[in-house]
């Protein structure tokens, strides 16, 4: 992994940026980009890398959200403090993307030695791949019974057990494969939050944990970090940020008149190629 080339950081950082917010899996991306580059990729400073460029896609939600998480944490602080503060909708989102980043942080922490081992291997992608699909297209069809019935909730009804339910299912996305963002936008469009705010919550849930994530495979992996040199991993930061905030900005425009169907298909395919590639030898799942 020392070896990592500028080239190899531009299109893991191109891979990361497009994938970390569409609900096809970052994770199971690079895992796959990784092989073909030639990487080890249950290598820990692979692993590593592949958590610490997630920073970039984290930045660029940042900037694009400022204002929004501004307005949040603002609603949230006076909240605290004020009983005629909590009827303000902000709040509650507030709570729910709080309460909703605690799962994964603690599954996560207490999982991280099978998620960087066992977990990093091309086959349970492709069954995350396939398996999550069916879960994605379930989601759909109660998505649309709440929008049958006039049924369908925006964000000033997001409450605090939505980021509850939304934070345990996020949980699966530790599986290379699953996706953060199709985790978490299922089981909002599950609980009849519209498509738009079920995408925008994604968002807002995924600072906390990919931040978390990032830094904390940053510090336990720093030798392996330091061995690629500060340029790749400067370039890849760099790289991902500008492909993640294009990337944001195009899936809300998306699933304001679409559903994630498309998205389904794609990851049947790609799960489909994977297994026939392992199967028949031409690529090995490690």
């Amino acid at each position: 992994m020392a070896d990592l080339s500028y080239l190899d950081a531009v299109v893991l950082g191109i891979v990361e940026g497009l994938t970390e917010y569409l609900p096809v899996s970052s994770t199971g991306h690079l895992t796959i980009t990784e092989k073909l580059l030639g990487l080890k990729v249950d290598d820990a400073a692979v692993t590593a890398y592949t958590a610490v460029i997630q920073l970039g896609a984290i930045a660029a939600t940042l900037l694009y959200f400022f204002r929004d998480i501004v307005r949040f944490a603002v609603a949230w602080f006076r909240g605290l403090g004020s009983v005629e503060a909590r009827k303000d909708p902000d709040y509650g989102l507030a709570w729910a993307v709080v309460i909703g980043s605690i799962p994964v942080g603690v599954v996560g922490f207490l999982g991280r030695g099978i998620v960087s081992g066992p977990l990093r291997s091309l086959w349970v992608v492709a069954a995350a791949l396939l398996l999550w699909s069916v879960v994605m297209v379930v989601a759909e069809r109660l998505h649309s019974r709440f929008e049958a019935q006039g049924a369908l909730r925006g964000e000033h009804s997001v409450r605090p057990v939505d980021g509850l339910v939304i934070g345990l299912v996020q949980c699966f996305s530790l599986v290379p494969g699953v996706s953060r963002s199709g985790a978490t936008i299922s089981a909002g469009i599950a609980r009849g939050i519209d498509r738009v705010t079920a995408t925008r919550l994604s968002f807002f849930l995924a600072i906390p944990a990919l931040t978390a994530a990032g830094l904390f495979q940053a510090v336990e992996e720093k030798s392996g970090l330091a061995a690629l040199g500060i340029g790749p991993v400067l370039v890849g930061l760099v790289v991902a940020f500008i492909v993640a905030y294009a990337s944001i900005a195009w899936l809300l425009r998306f699933v304001a008149s679409n559903s994630l169907m498309a998205f389904v298909w794609y990851r049947v395919v790609l799960g489909v190629v994977l297994v026939v590639v392992l199967a028949t030898n031409v690529i090995t799942a490690t």
